[in-house]
């Protein structure tokens, strides 16, 4: 099964190593037939595979190993502070029909997207209140708030990218649906800043402006 993880984009350029930025920037610097060549012979193998394991794509969508192409191409796009311009999410789900199998798949997909999200700014806001001086419940608010972001993103991701999508059916004729959707990470990120400065600006005003470094004003 292809499986598949990008990072989320960070806020701040200074935490990401020189190392991975000079990898990034030698990758970028490949010139996009190697690119294409490299991501058209991973597909086609990975394709193959799956097609022999009984995955195939409903009528009217690309033919797998395009597909499959086209994801592997994503994980090469950077945005101009050379962070992932895509974030990730697959899922499978199992039902009685089609229809409502990829309804499920996708849910879980988001979740998916909305849990790497919120480990990424999660880990931003904890770094940043280290160096604050933050009294034991604004503290406390910060970590509620931000425990509670993935249920609330989830809601709020938008329009998606669905650049996979394909089934099997099983032998009890169930269909299993399996789906790869991808959301831009910058919006990904400053909707994860919009919806913390909200629940916070509930609370406290002064937390609010405490973090505004973090979450933007």
């Amino acid at each position: 099964m292809l499986s598949l993880a990008l990072l989320a984009p960070s806020a701040k350029l200074g935490a990401q190593t020189l190392e991975t930025l000079k990898a990034r920037k030698a990758l970028v610097k490949e010139t996009k037939s190697a690119l294409n060549a490299r991501a058209s012979k991973d597909a086609r193998k990975e394709a193959k595979r799956l097609s022999k394991d009984g995955w195939q794509v409903p009528p009217g969508t690309l033919p797998l190993e395009k597909q499959l192409d086209r994801v592997y191409l994503m994980q090469y796009e950077f945005d101009e502070n050379m962070y992932p311009k895509y974030i990730l999410g697959d899922a499978t789900s199992i039902g009685e029909n089609y229809d409502a199998a990829k309804f499920q798949a996708m849910e879980l997909a988001k979740v998916s997207l909305a849990s790497q999200i919120e480990t990424e700014v999660t880990g931003l806001i904890d770094t940043e209140m280290a160096n604050m001086q933050l009294s034991a419940g604004e503290a406390a608010s910060v970590s509620k708030t931000t425990a509670g972001l993935k249920s609330l993103l989830t809601q709020k991701i938008g329009r998606v990218l669905v650049p996979v999508e394909c089934f099997r059916t099983l032998q009890n004729k169930n269909k299993e649906v399996r789906v790869m959707i991808a959301y831009d990470s910058q919006t990904a990120l400053e909707q994860a800043k919009s919806l913390i400065r909200e629940q916070l600006a509930a609370e406290s005003a002064e937390l609010v402006s405490k973090l505004d470094g973090v979450i933007g004003k």
